[in-house]
């Protein structure tokens, strides 16, 4: 029998989407499900983006440019002058979802065998491109107890070594939902000039900041020009996951023009969708007012509800529309299915993403969860309300 490669061996499974056997089988128990596993948001998409299909009068679906249709990506330059980050539309490749843009980065800036470090938990799926890619995750771990803020960078410079090529961050953090302040991203932009590397950014989440702070872009950050990728999206800010539109932006001229190679090798990102994706960018301010302060009420709902559970510990995320949760369990990912398989509180439970996974290190994490408060707040009460009776009588 013809073997299956190693690196497709080693290939991870995702913590989010593992458990769809196991709500499948309850589903068709006749069990209703709350689902906190992943991050779909239930807010609908601007009208404005869905008008441009239904009301588009091409004829012929053709391929677009590699880097993405030239009018798409001025207006990209254009959100971005907006948000106070200065770029060209030459500076910006248009990628198929966030995903595809971390793929082409990866390949990029690096090699077989060289390293990036990130501050973990992490969005699960860096192990995956790290894989798929030949490279090796380092990982510093950030604490709940700090609310999962910035490691000392000191922890970071242990850590270089010689095939140390790049630090990704994810700001606002996902599965954290943790947001570096200002200062955070200067002690990483001294660092990466410091040894002359590069510095990742997954930026998706920036319209998600509440509290009255602010994002503060890598992009922003002055001397960090030759250094600087940022990684961007419209699945989460526009509601549109399924579009599958991403980005790359960076103003290092050579780190483009490598990139637009493994651009030009698959050929174009999304016609179609990059016309709605476009449209997306005309929609009002009021649109993400009113979307931040839903998020908002469904954060205090949910850590209010979390935190009077006897024995869970939460962090407070202020930004993206994730937390981490400690239980008073010894492995989550039992847990988690047990719910699933032999649970449930008056014929309802809950699907939750057990958080190892968003880790690299081995053993760490085991009795965490990630929740993705991407639901109503009447049913993020009675979700909760669903954990802690499962916790009640669940048994390790």
């Amino acid at each position: 029998m013809p073997l299956i490669s190693n690196k497709g061996n080693q290939m991870p499974e995702s913590p989010i989407r593992k458990l769809v056997p196991y709500a499948e089988a309850a589903q068709k128990k006749g069990k209703n499900i709350f689902y906190l596993n992943i991050g779909q948001p239930d807010i609908k998409t601007p009208q404005v983006a869905l008008d441009a299909i239904k009301n588009s009068t091409i004829e012929t679906l053709a391929y677009s440019r590699s880097e993405g249709a030239e009018s798409y990506r001025i207006k990209i330059a254009e959100y971005y002058e907006r948000n106070s980050i200065a770029v060209s539309h030459n500076d910006i490749i248009v990628t198929t979802g966030g995903s595809e843009a971390l793929l082409f980065a990866f390949g990029s800036i690096m090699d077989q065998g060289d390293e990036i470090i990130i501050p973990e938990p992490f969005y699960a799926n860096y192990n995956g491109f790290s894989t798929a890619s030949g490279v090796n995750v380092v990982p510093v771990i950030s604490k709940i107890e700090d609310n999962f803020a910035l490691p000392p960078i000191e922890e970071f410079e242990k850590l270089i070594t010689p095939k140390t090529k790049a630090i990704l961050i994810c700001n606002p953090g996902n599965p954290t939902g943790y947001l570096y302040s200002k200062e955070e991203i200067k002690q990483l932009a001294d660092i990466v000039k410091k040894h002359d590397l590069f510095l990742i950014a997954d930026e998706v989440y920036r319209e998600f900041v509440y509290d009255d702070v602010s994002h503060y872009s890598i992009l922003q950050e002055p001397g960090l020009e030759q250094h600087a990728i940022v990684i961007d999206s419209v699945s989460k800010r526009y509601s549109m996951c399924g579009a599958r539109i991403g980005y790359l932006v960076s103003k290092n001229k050579d780190f483009i023009k490598t990139a637009l190679k493994f651009a030009q090798a698959r050929l174009s990102p999304p016609t179609l969708a990059q016309i709605a994706s476009e449209a997306a960018l005309d929609t009002p301010q009021s649109y993400f007012d009113d979307v931040k302060e839903e998020y908002v009420k469904r954060r205090n709902t949910l850590i209010e509800a979390l935190e009077k559970i006897d024995g869970v510990k939460v962090a407070n995320p202020n930004g993206a529309f994730y937390c981490i949760a400690e239980l008073p369990v010894k492995n989550s990912d039992h847990f988690a299915k047990w719910l699933l398989e032999s649970f449930d509180y008056n014929n309802n439970t809950v699907m939750v993403a057990p958080a190892a996974g968003f880790y690299s290190t081995p053993g760490v994490g085991l009795n965490q969860i990630r929740i993705a408060y991407v639901l109503n707040e009447d049913s993020l009460r009675t979700a909760v309300k669903i954990l802690e009776e499962g916790l009640k009588v669940y048994k390790d």
